[in-house]
């Protein structure tokens, strides 16, 4: 990885001008970047932090590699269209060792239900219905139909629905796909649901299948997400990056400057510049100026349109926001731990909740990830990586002095280590290394509005129906990332990358 040092005086502004700078390195703003730069542009991409990915980075401790968000990595398939991570990749001639895993989640849940959810999708099933043998019939028509959004969408190119042309294209290539899809997009998983299963206990364990990565209910999670991550956990499956998921960002970089393109560290933007109602550059915190063609924000809509832009929020941003909120950040532990805590043949990840009511509610719902029992290299010899997570607002860790806040912190940690003994009895005994991060943490590293993890539905809406694309009201700005169609998740914000790049390629007569 190189990092470009920046040769102009703090106040100075280059005559230089990019086809497109991209704020943000986090894996929508470098899919956009790379796909971008395969076509022949001039790409700057302004990284804040040292290192690029965002919440999909690394950092290292006392020989640990932590991976700073999740460790469930869907898109690196080897068919399809659906691969997303795997043609990223390709595209600027770079690619990954990847190591597959057996088990997508196992589950911890009310009344000693214990699910797991393999990669081979006929042996889910039928744990599954072991479960609830009653409704079998049920479970298959709901998983089926899963399915079929999923075929919908993997036997065609994902690029932006914005595209007049790539529309027209793609449906009479795929004529039936689309209609599907058309089908599926105002509805939500809760009410597909319903159509077939009616025991209380498998509808909520449907909850905590979305819930576990678009932190909202079956009721207000869109099908179109639910069928690509419900499908693809067993079509292209999960698959775990040799080296960390640091590594994913690193070589989208690597591919970047291959491509005559470049991306500069430290780089904070303080001001997304306007003239003539139309972005043209980006002003830093060092004051330093840059200009581009088109203006790429991999922040939040509520970092870009209330902190970086100083003209009026459009009426379509005002909107937008009367119908998403900002969801909770995470409470996370980054826990090194003796080997002999871990049993053999445990699972690689894994999600408790004792009580459905508290599902939503801080602190409710535990994530496991445990990526050494996949990649031994990221830990020292005789440990492992326990990386927990459970969801937190900021404003819990607002107007603490640094000593009650430290101390928050540890009593938090606590009670999640000692929830977490049901699963792995004598943790807290096997503990080497313990880092503990807040919401504050998230929103100083990652630079997001309060820490938070994505937009999320104030209401039950219908579908993706009202999920923004890329383009904004502001003529030359976009958007790309996790506030953007279609929505959260590594794979979902490289949707998101190409869709851009697709859409600002054609702007800029690519």
């Amino acid at each position: 990885m190189t990092t470009v040092s920046p040769k102009q005086s703090p106040t100075a502004t280059t005559d230089h001008l990019y086809d497109a700078i991209i704020i943000g390195s986090g894996i929508g703003g470098l899919v956009t970047a790379t796909q971008l730069a395969a076509k022949g542009a001039n790409v700057l991409v302004l990284e804040r932090y040292i290192i690029p990915g965002g919440s999909a980075g690394y950092f290292e401790r006392q020989g640990y590699r932590f991976d700073v968000g999740a460790s469930m990595i869907f898109g690196f398939g080897s068919q399809g269209t659906t691969n997303l991570l795997t043609r990223a990749l390709e595209a600027v001639e770079t690619s990954l060792e990847t190591i597959p895993d057996p088990v997508q989640i196992h589950y911890h849940l009310p009344n000693n239900l214990e699910v797991k959810v393999h990669r081979e999708y006929e042996k889910f099933i039928q744990e599954l219905i072991n479960q609830f043998p009653h409704e079998a019939e049920g479970i298959r028509k709901f998983y089926d139909e899963c399915w079929q959004v999923f075929n919908c969408l993997n036997s065609m190119e994902l690029l932006s629905l914005e595209e007049p042309r790539y529309l027209t294209r793609v449906f009479f290539q795929h004529p039936f796909a689309c209609l599907g899809l058309v089908k599926y997009l105002p509805q939500n998983v809760g009410d597909i649901a319903r159509r077939y299963i009616s025991d209380p206990a498998l509808l909520k364990f449907i909850d905590i299948e979305c819930y576990c990565w678009s932190v909202v209910p079956a009721e207000k999670t869109p099908m179109i997400n639910a069928g690509m991550v419900f499908s693809d956990r067993h079509y292209g499956g999960i698959n775990y990056p040799k080296g960390g998921v640091g590594q994913i960002a690193q070589k989208l970089v690597e591919g970047l400057e291959k491509k005559g393109s470049k991306i500069e560290y430290k780089a904070r933007v303080k001001e997304i510049i306007i003239e003539n109602n139309k972005a043209v550059g980006v002003r830093l915190a060092d004051g330093r100026e840059y200009r581009g063609k088109r203006i790429i924000s991999n922040a939040t809509r509520w970092d870009t349109f209330e902190k970086l832009l100083s003209v009026q929020k459009p009426k379509k941003e005002q909107k937008w926001q009367q119908r998403y909120q900002k969801s909770p950040s995470f409470l996370s532990l980054h826990l090194g731990v003796k080997s002999e805590i871990v049993p053999e043949n445990s699972d690689c990840h894994h999600i408790l909740l004792e009580e459905w009511e508290k599902m939503e509610e801080p602190e409710g719902t535990i994530f496991l990830s445990i990526p050494t029992l996949l990649d031994p290299s990221l830990a020292p010899e005789g440990c492992h990586i326990f990386h927990a997570f459970t969801p937190h607002w900021i404003d819990d860790w607002q107007g603490l002095s640094p000593q009650d806040y430290e101390q928050k912190k540890e009593e938090t940690a606590a009670k999640v280590i000692q929830r977490l003994e049901k699963i792995f009895p004598g943790l807290e005994e096997g503990l080497d290394y313990q880092e503990v991060g807040t919401p504050r943490t998230h929103r100083r590293f990652l630079g997001r509005d309060d820490g938070t993890y994505g937009p999320i539905p104030q209401k039950k809406l219908m579908g993706l129906l009202a999920m923004p694309f890329n383009q904004t009201a502001i003529s030359g700005l976009y958007c790309v990332g996790d506030s953007t169609f279609p929505g959260q998740g590594l794979n979902a914000v490289a949707f998101s990358g190409f869709a851009c790049a697709h859409r600002v390629a054609v702007d800029l007569g690519l």
